[in-house]
């Protein structure tokens, strides 16, 4: 198994050498309504892309898919238009991959999932406590392709000091665990490359093991192109990072394996154990 990488740019240079190596999806981030208020503070990455840089991106690549983080459920304004045309307007323009942000309700889910009406994959980025809290009715709807743990918001909405606090305290662990029992695919938070970041991104991606996740966000730090700006410096950033990364991989899913295949022969055996006690019994 290997993890869903997905990359933030609208930069269709950026996304080409992304896409060569490997990475799954190119992310265009729409949302800005809300998000400067609650991350003033902090170092976060504040895109605000555009309609037209998910036509650009459509077109520079071929095999990633492009996810689209749309804004949270709003009406209209003077100066933006409401998510019934945010969500038309994305889809026509070429999204395989919605993402709802920052919802805290059943209704604003529902909602999402009735304006896309099954056009593209959607995908709903957990990151309020009040989302967790109802979080069993919203896995009861019909329409949910994916889902993904937002740390840095949901921190802050705990108020946590650090991101990883939510991994270190079973947070990230329950609510995977509601999400494998309905079948839906699930990751949560970026990493950076390995040996790098506050948590080295090794000790991030071998609990994205653990926990069964099968998505990430590569992080700014991965490859931070308002830094590095020249096209050749960032294609050996992804060149090396992303070999690192999926070397790290083959390790991760030896060692899953072990576990994963050990469990199939429990079920296996205590399925013919009851089915001998039952034959017994006749």
């Amino acid at each position: 198994m290997a993890l869903n990488m997905m990359y933030i740019t609208n930069d269709p240079d950026v996304a080409v050498i992304a896409e060569r190596y490997g990475v799954d999806r190119i992310w265009v981030d729409m949302e800005f309504i809300g998000k400067r208020l609650r991350q003033g503070s902090m170092d976060t990455v504040q895109s605000h892309h555009t309609i037209e840089d998910i036509r650009t991106i459509r077109a520079a690549v071929q095999r990633s898919e492009v996810l689209v983080r749309i804004n949270p459920i709003h009406a209209a304004t003077q100066d933006y238009g409401s998510s019934v045309w945010e969500i038309d307007a994305a889809i026509e323009a070429g999204a395989d991959v919605l993402m709802l942000p920052y919802f805290k309700t059943v209704d604003e889910v529902r909602m999402f999932l009735a304006l896309v009406h099954g056009r593209v994959k959607t995908m709903l980025l957990v990151e309020t406590p009040e989302a967790v809290a109802v979080i069993d009715e919203i896995l009861a709807l019909d329409g949910i392709d994916e889902i993904h743990i937002g740390l840095n918001d949901l921190s802050l909405g705990y108020g946590q000091k650090f991101m990883f606090q939510l991994l270190a305290d079973g947070t990230v662990e329950r609510l995977c665990l509601k999400f494998r029992e309905k079948g839906i695919p699930y990751g949560f938070g970026g990493i950076a490359a390995l040996g790098k970041g506050m948590l080295p991104a090794e000790r991030v991606i071998r609990e994205h093991y653990r926990l069964g996740s099968t998505r990430v966000i590569l992080s700014r730090s991965f490859c931070n192109t308002s830094v590095v700006t020249n096209l050749n410096e960032i294609e050996e950033i992804f060149r090396t990072g992303m070999a690192e990364i999926r070397s790290l991989e083959k390790e991760c899913d030896f060692y899953a394996r072990y576990f994963w295949d050990n469990r199939a022969a429990v079920e296996q055996g205590v399925a013919q154990i009851c089915a001998s006690i039952e034959e017994k019994n006749r």
